[in-house]
């Protein structure tokens, strides 16, 4: 199967039975990325938890009160 990484438009071909494969061809809002782009967002992420200036803003659930 031949995918395209959505930042750098490399395309690259990659196994039609690996998990990612059947991720794209059956839920197309699943996108790809190259190796390269993965390992450097995750580089620069950290980065940006080491200046403690980093939230995640998550919607925990919400309890009801009866």
């Amino acid at each position: 199967m031949r995918v395209k990484c959505i930042l750098c438009e490399r395309i690259e071909k990659i196994d039609d039975q690996l998990l990612i494969a059947k991720r794209l061809r059956n839920r197309p809002i699943h996108t790809y990325m190259c190796a390269n782009c993965n390992e450097r967002i995750a580089e620069k992420t950290k980065e940006r938890i080491a200046t403690g200036k980093f939230h995640i803003y998550r919607s925990g659930k919400e309890q009801e009160t009866l």
